[in-house]
């Protein structure tokens, strides 16, 4: 079973900036792919940003582009998301999650992901 750990969650101003991270009870994860997800009140979760462990790719939705971005540390099996110039609609529980298709390409479809974190709170205030 592999177990994802985020942190890095808390309030923030207008223009601020968070790093999220997403550590990995896995020890080889070089098939693996992580991606990063929000949850607003009232909303469906929807997709952020996807990261291929071994290739380095990268994906983004259009609403964090040049914004945030998404980077892996393999000598510690951890993930990250580096949260830049944060608008109040970045608001909501933030999720990363992971699965062992990465050598099939990049995914934002929530359901193809396997292992998921507790998630942790990312409020922005203005």
């Amino acid at each position: 079973q592999v177990q994802l750990v985020e942190s890095g969650g808390g309030l923030v101003q207008v223009g601020g900036s968070l790093r999220l991270s997403c550590a990995v009870s896995r020890r080889t994860l070089s098939s693996f792919r992580m991606g990063w997800f929000r949850q607003a009140p009232g909303k469906e979760r929807e997709f952020v940003a996807g990261i291929g462990w071994s290739s380095g790719r990268t994906t983004y939705a259009d609403s964090v582009k040049g914004r945030f971005t998404i980077s892996i540390d393999n000598a510690k099996n951890t993930g990250y998301l580096q949260m830049n110039s944060l608008k109040p609609e970045d608001t909501g529980v933030y999720y990363c999650a992971a699965d062992p298709r990465g050598l099939y390409g990049l995914e934002y479809r929530a359901n193809q992901y396997d292992y998921w974190g507790q998630g942790t709170q990312v409020t922005v205030s203005s």
